[in-house]
């Protein structure tokens, strides 16, 4: 194609609409090295595109159709059709791009014109393209008769972007439907074609391709499979070239996964052979190692299999054909290889064994135990296949994966992990049988317990199990747990599983508590391995919150090994954090009496090498220190609650005593005693927020877990909180005084409701007055008179930080310092303090709540801002008068679009 003439000089923004400029801007667009002129090329024809004369130039401004359909006058429709069949035949060899374009155009005009003024576009597309003799040598059909092969491409191409274009048109419900039926009609015309253009000797596979994904697109309109399954028959056969087999799968899998295939039950079991078939390829691939053909062929069985499992099952004179089919995708399952390095493969199958299982359970019992004798010995081989492709490789093999594929294999067990839950199901106690049987064997033999990864896959089966399934009635958990103590757990994979293993039967151990000698061994023994970090300190945990109540002899033995990883700090933070919430259980269920000794044992390393810390000006190397053990404490006062009885895990666990009402707490002694050098610490990184919310969090977690037992606290931690946030406002203080809301708890009326000194309640209320409403949730029974009165309170402070929040854009906060005002203003005339700041600033709170409701906040909020402008008229309407005259008079105010006349009307209702 020759370049456009040169527009010349002249901007493309100034030039005249015309094809030939159009063409010009486009060559700019696309070939001007000049990305200024690009720009404006782009520019100009972005307007153009949207102006009426774009209809005088449809070829390049085709997009008009989708975007302006209706600017187009009726009389124009026949002549652009007409002119867009022809650029498409005219343009059927390339260039690639404009092709397509035109095509989205004709097909868009086709859904704007169906069924009322086009009846059967399909039939016209077709017809326009068939080969014509011109009616001259240079005549617009010249080409199309010389190269037919481009012209039946260009039609594949056309057919299959109509149904994609309807597909991601924006149709109004009634319009679609019409639509769709509209299109499946005209499938009678479009199917024979496919049909004969695949099956056809001379058709080059570009055109066997254009076919295949043209069906890909109809299918998706759920056309009958009923009228299309030999067409889809014919795809099978393009399975054998290796240029079409990729196509060629997309196209099955999408004709075959349809749910409204269900329908054509011949057409399916038609397929089955066909699918049947493949089985050879497969094997055959797999030999190879040809991982696409074997993923491909995969992705087909299941597409079959999975789809319309249930469908399938009650064909039951075919049901040797869909067992078939099953121990099909039992072979992909069990492909050989490692997941996803050798091969990629069985993923696909997974779903489809919980589909097949929960189809056969879903039949009457009688149905359903026919089904289970044909499947349940399937079953029993799924087992096998899942726990060895579970294996990892190894050592040396695992070590040189890639970090991408280590976790996608991680994830590749967790689905196997899921898939043995389910099979479990089917098969019930008889597979925890089998596997028990297995590992004992394994075990028992010398040659067979050498290779770690069957033992390690064996268990990892029970935990799979375990971690999903009551578990607590099998008769073979009692000879696991004794098996347990036998396996060798020098390789880190194999101990790995091994404590998760443990982990998952917490619960029956608690129930079993004489199992525990043999078990906790092999716990502390994977404690002590940084590498076993995770497992072993999350099974440690999960042992110790089920079976508190009788780890009492086990205790020194749990505690020294703990100190000890702790003080040589052998695990990562995170990890030390959980093993602190393991003996913080561990310890409310020790005799009231020997706890503090063993808290104070646990706990004084750190608090020693803590103010070591805080001797040492402030330094961002010490800053993790402080944080990493101030975390400590919070994890451990998390747990640590002797008057649980008993929590939601173990409702029938063995009521304990609370401790005499004299004695305090022992977190509660612990915090007195570290509470100056908190304080310490706090004096130093007050302006480090991470430090702050650090400290906060050990206060934090002791109070969720006490409840009436802080008591005795809340005096001195109320002073803090009030000094951390009136010198330095952070949210770590303000989500803490939630949780110290005297004289009432979330939990019911605490012991002493008078330990709190007003002297805090007031520091509270200064340093909070940036955050008012917090304030008035928190201390709802200190809103009285002699609050208000009290010389300590920064009344003016208040009342500002109140009008601030009314204009918050969160209703919570609107809606509390509403209350606070309402609260406040009936106090003005009995107190001459509160009066006084009434007089300076109820100008600025009138202007405030006018230009809310003027416009500034949400209509939502209007009924908050009505009760603060009752209250000012009930109890100072003179002030209200004068401050309404004073704020309304202002031009504009509270809104452009309110007259004079109605902010008279306005203010004269509010006064009367």
């Amino acid at each position: 194609m020759e370049r456009p003439a040169n527009p010349g000089a002249d901007s493309p923004v100034e030039l005249e609409l015309t094809v030939e400029n159009v063409e010009s801007a486009l060559y700019q667009l696309y070939f001007d090295p000049d990305m200024e002129r690009k720009n404006v090329a782009q520019e100009w024809l972005t307007q153009a595109q949207g102006s009426a004369q774009a209809w005088h130039f449809c070829w390049p401004s085709v997009y008009s159709i989708s975007r302006h359909w209706s600017d187009l006058p009726t009389d124009q429709h026949e002549g652009l059709r007409i002119q867009l069949l022809d650029h498409i035949l005219r343009f059927s060899s390339g260039p690639k791009m404009v092709l397509t374009r035109l095509c989205v155009s004709l097909a868009s005009m086709a859904l704007n014109l169906i069924p009322q003024a086009w009846l059967q576009p399909v039939a016209d597309m077709v017809r326009a393209f068939q080969p014509q003799k011109p009616a001259s040598e240079g005549g617009p059909g010249a080409e199309a008769s010389q190269d037919p092969h481009a012209h039946c491409l260009a039609l594949l191409e056309l057919l299959t972007v109509l149904p994609e274009e309807f597909q991601s048109s924006r149709l109004a419900q009634a319009r679609r439907t019409q639509l769709r039926e509209a299109l499946a009609g005209e499938w009678a015309v479009v199917c024979p074609m496919l049909c004969q253009l695949l099956q056809s000797q001379d058709s080059s596979n570009r055109v066997k391709d254009k076919v295949l994904r043209c069906l890909s697109s109809w299918v998706a309109l759920d056309v009958p499979l009923g009228e299309s399954h030999e067409l889809v028959q014919d795809c099978f056969t393009a399975l054998s070239d290796p240029e079409l087999f990729d196509t060629a799968v997309e196209t099955i899998v999408d004709a075959i996964s349809q749910p409204d295939c269900q329908r054509y039950v011949d057409a399916l079991v038609s397929l089955m052979p066909l699918v049947l078939g493949l089985h050879d390829q497969l094997k055959a691939a797999v030999q190879d190692g040809d991982m696409e053909t074997s993923h491909g062929i995969c992705r087909i069985a299941v597409a079959m299999g999975e789809t319309h499992s249930r469908v399938l099952l009650e064909q039951v004179d075919h049901w040797q054909e869909y067992l078939a089919l099953v121990n099909m995708i039992l072979y992909c399952t069990g492909i050989p290889g490692h997941y996803p390095v050798s091969e990629t493969t069985s993923s696909l199958t997974l779903t489809f064994w919980y589909t097949l299982q929960d189809d056969i359970l879903s039949f009457e019992e009688e149905k359903q135990a026919v089904y289970l004798q044909v499947y349940r010995p399937v079953y029993f081989q799924l087992v096998d296949v899942l726990l060895h492709k579970s294996h990892y490789p190894s050592q040396e093999e695992f070590t040189s994966w890639s970090s991408d594929d280590k976790e996608q294999f991680r994830i590749y067990r967790v689905d196997i992990s899921d898939t043995l839950m389910y099979v479990y199901e089917m098969l019930g106690a008889e597979l925890l049988s089998n596997l028990y049987d297995r590992l004992g064997r394994q075990l028992m033999d010398p040659q067979q317990s050498a290779i770690w990864q069957d033992t390690e896959a064996l268990l990892f089966g029970f935990q799979s199990i375990a971690e999903t399934i009551d578990v607590n009635y099998s008769d073979v958990i009692p000879g696991l747990i004794g098996l347990i103590p036998r396996i060798n757990i020098s390789n880190v994979m194999l101990a790995d599983t091994v404590m998760y293993t443990i982990g998952s039967l917490a619960e029956w151990l608690a129930d079993h508590p004489v199992m525990l000698g043999g078990i906790l061994p092999m716990v502390l023994q994977g404690l002590v391995k940084a590498e076993l970090s995770v497992s072993s300190v999350s099974t440690l945990k999960r042992i110790c919150r089920e079976c508190r109540h009788d780890l009492g002899p086990y205790a020194p033995d749990i505690l020294s090994v703990s100190q000890d990883v702790l003080v040589k700090e052998i695990h990562k933070s995170s990890q030390c954090m959980w093993l602190m919430q393991a003996l913080g259980f561990l310890l409310s269920a020790l005799p009231v009496d020997e706890i503090l000794g063993r808290l104070h044992s646990l706990i004084t390393p750190h608090v020693q090498r803590l103010d070591t810390l805080t001797q040492h000006e402030p330094d961002p190397s010490d800053k993790q220190s402080i944080v990493h053990i101030l975390g400590l404490l919070s994890s451990l006062f998390t747990t640590l609650d002797i008057n649980r009885q008993a929590d939601d895990l173990e409702p029938a666990a063995s009521p304990r005593l609370p401790p005499s009402q004299t004695t305090q707490h022992p977190v509660v002694v612990v915090l007195q005693q570290v509470f100056t050098l908190i304080q310490t610490i706090l004096s130093k990184w007050l302006d480090d927020s991470e430090v702050v919310e650090a400290v906060c969090a050990v206060f934090d977690k002791s109070v969720r877990t006490l409840l009436h037992d802080f008591g005795p606290m809340v005096a001195q931690l109320s002073e803090m909180l009030a000094q951390i946030y009136s010198a330095f406002p952070q949210a770590s203080a303000l989500d803490l005084a939630r949780q110290v809301r005297p004289p009432t708890h979330r939990s019911g009326p605490l012991k002493n409701p008078t330990f709190i000194p007003p002297t805090a309640i007031y520091a509270f209320a200064n340093s909070f007055s940036l955050s008012l409403p917090l304030f008035m949730k928190s201390f709802p029974d200190y809103q009285k008179p002699e609050f208000y009165l009290s010389d300590q309170l920064d009344k003016k402070a208040l009342f500002y930080c109140g009008i601030l929040s009314l204009q918050f854009p969160e209703t919570p906060t609107v809606k509390a310092a509403s209350l606070f005002f309402t609260e406040l203003l009936p106090r003005c005339k009995d107190m001459p303090s509160l009066g006084e700041v009434l007089q300076r600033d109820g100008k600025l709170l009138t202007e405030t709540i006018l230009q809310a409701v003027g416009g500034g906040s949400p209509r939502s909020l209007t009924e908050p801002f009505s009760e603060v402008l009752l209250s000012l008229n009930s109890h100072c309407p003179a002030l209200l008068a004068q401050w309404l005259k004073e704020t309304l008079q202002t031009p504009g105010f509270p809104s452009a679009q309110v007259s004079t006349e109605q902010k008279h009307t306005f203010s004269q209702q509010l006064l009367r």
